[in-house]
Formats: C-alpha cells, sequence, structure tokens
C-alpha cells in the first residue's frame, strides 16, 4: 500500500470496558497505522458512518459484553448495504470458540479472543489488508 492502513476501533453496544481496545489501538498506532478510537457505547449505524467518512480499511470491533452475535452481524449487514463490504470487519473481546463460525459466515472474517498477541493481530491485517 502507499498509505498507512487505517484502523477504525469500535466498542458497540453498551459495553463499558475498553482497557483491551485501547491496548489494541496503541498497539497498530505503534505498528505504523492510523487508528481511529470511536470510544464507547456505539450503536452498528454510528459505526458503519464513521467507517465510510473515515474511508477506513478495517473495522475492528470490541466486546465483552455478550451481544457480539446480534452486533457483529449488523455492522457486517451494514456495511454491504452501503457498498462498502470491501472493509474488513475483526472482532476481539470474550467471544466463545462455538460462536466464531456463525460471526465468520456473517462476513467478520478473524475473532481475536483474550491474552492473543498484538502482533498477531497487526499481521492479520497487514497481510489482509495488501490483499484486498
Amino acid at each position: 500500500m502507499n498509505r498507512k492502513i487505517r484502523v477504525l476501533v469500535a466498542k458497540p453496544g453498551l459495553d463499558g470496558h475498553d482497557r483491551g481496545a485501547k491496548v489494541v489501538a496503541r498497539a497498530l498506532r505503534d505498528a505504523g497505522m492510523e487508528v481511529i478510537y470511536t470510544g464507547l457505547r456505539q450503536s452498528p449505524d454510528q459505526i458503519v458512518q464513521a467507517a465510510i467518512q473515515e474511508d477506513v480499511d478495517v473495522v475492528a470491533l470490541s466486546i465483552l459484553s455478550g451481544a457480539h452475535m446480534t452486533l457483529f452481524p449488523r455492522v457486517t449487514e451494514l456495511l454491504a448495504e452501503k457498498g462498502a463490504s470491501d472493509i474488513l470487519v475483526l472482532g476481539g473481546g470474550v467471544i466463545p470458540e462455538d460462536d466464531v463460525p456463525f460471526l465468520k459466515s456473517k462476513g467478520v472474517r478473524a475473532i481475536f479472543g483474550p491474552g492473543t498477541p498484538t502482533q498477531a493481530t497487526i499481521d492479520f491485517i497487514e497481510t489482509n489488508v495488501a490483499a484486498r
């Protein structure tokens, strides 16, 4: 790529815990990516609107509340409706392994759970954005 990878880090729903999202945002920034952090309690509509306005390559969703089965697919649906399905969508947080196949079938490309090294996320983004 000729420009920095742009990543929107978002906290969908009513989840009020953002330490992990901030750690990931900082690691991505330190890896040379441009990072936009939306803050807490964002609706899928707000996340998609920000992603399009900011012309991002990646939307990284972080959730601990358990609402990932509803909120993550809604983000991918809205991106598709807005003609932005080429944006790479990732998920992170406390997400049971049994839920991962469903989320992937809905367009979430990868899930990074607790304890995942930040370098794994960086590598995944760099590899998959370059392939777009």
